[in-house]
């Protein structure tokens, strides 16, 4: 049998535990218990997941042991992972297991070393300083999981299901990996990536010299607004305005009125019964075709699918 093994180690999140634990000890109906998974909880000892205590089967020792390692969220990204969880997943990889992330459980990879030179990912809120922390790994905060063959990383909550579905598919093949989809009532694959679930822009904070700015441009995405105007407006010289974007937003002037429309569009999208047509005319982008270019280039998605996935 392929065992999977859960590290059950520091201050985790009891939801993606849950869940892994859930798809892999549950054979799907017509699948014998033999040619399924062979499930262990694997800690130092008891420790508290959420409301619950969750007592391990054996310890981190036997991580190495297992064909695939699993690492949960952890609670909170500001605390270190566990030095013994950190060496145990480390050791597991150096034998040959398969080592896969949920969520924030990316950081005790990260620590082990197994980021290093590979794409990742975790949940969109903490991509940043996932990427801070560990510079050699190449972290992507669009996508819902990676795949590097031995390492593979999932992002927030629900990534951890797509990724779970997608081990199953690597080792039972896509029919069986479409029963256990229904029965978790979830779609085998979902469509795009994060990007689409980023509810609303992150806003720098503090008062900075461009909050101004960007406020008045954020009441005026309708309007064909150039870097030229930003710039009069500000009453900064086009150069020194780019510098002043990049420190405070990450982004060129034009890369962040790009994201404000699209995002504006989103908010259209989810709250409103306009067309495409108006959309496109209220966001600033012009035309239908501008905006669904735009639109899936940066959540993933095309318009209309993203207004059937979020329309209230």
């Amino acid at each position: 049998m392929h065992t999977v093994a859960l590290a059950t180690a520091g201050n985790l999140l009891h939801f993606e535990l849950a869940v892994a634990y859930e798809i892999f000890r549950t054979p799907p109906l017509g699948t014998p218990e033999h040619d399924w998974y062979d499930v262990l909880l694997c800690g130092p000892g008891a420790v508290r997941v959420g409301p619950f205590q969750v007592e391990p089967d054996a310890g981190l020792d036997r991580l190495s042991d297992a064909d695939t390692v699993i690492v949960p969220a952890c609670a909170d990204v500001d605390e270190p992972p566990p030095p013994e969880l950190v060496d145990a997943v480390r050791a597991a990889h150096d034998a040959g297991a398969r080592i896969a992330s949920l969520c924030t459980g990316a950081f005790a990879l990260g620590a082990a070393g197994l980021l290093d030179g590979r794409l990742a990912t975790t949940h969109w809120a903490h991509t940043a300083e996932l990427a801070a922390r560990h510079p050699l790994a190449v972290v992507d905060p669009d996508v819902l999981y990676t795949d590097n063959g031995t390492v593979l990383t999932a992002a927030g909550k629900a990534a951890a299901v797509d990724l779970c579905l997608h081990l199953i598919h690597l080792d039972h093949g896509a029919t069986v990996a479409n029963t256990v989809a229904r029965r978790l009532v979830m779609p085998p694959h979902r469509p795009g990536g994060q990007a689409q679930f980023v509810a609303t822009p992150l806003q720098p904070a503090g008062d900075h010299r461009l909050a101004g700015l960007l406020a008045w441009a954020r009441e005026r995405l309708d309007q064909p607004l150039s870097v030229t105007d930003l710039a009069r407006q500000a009453n900064l010289s086009p150069r020194h305005l780019g510098r002043q974007f990049l420190a405070v937003t990450g982004q060129t002037p034009l890369q962040w009125l790009l994201t404000q429309r699209v995002r504006r569009a989103q908010e259209l999208l989810e709250s409103s019964d306009d067309s495409v047509d108006s959309i496109a005319t209220a966001t600033g982008l012009g035309t239908p075709t501008t905006l669904r270019r735009q639109f899936k280039r940066i959540t993933g998605v095309p318009p209309d699918t993203y207004r059937r996935s979020f329309r209230a």
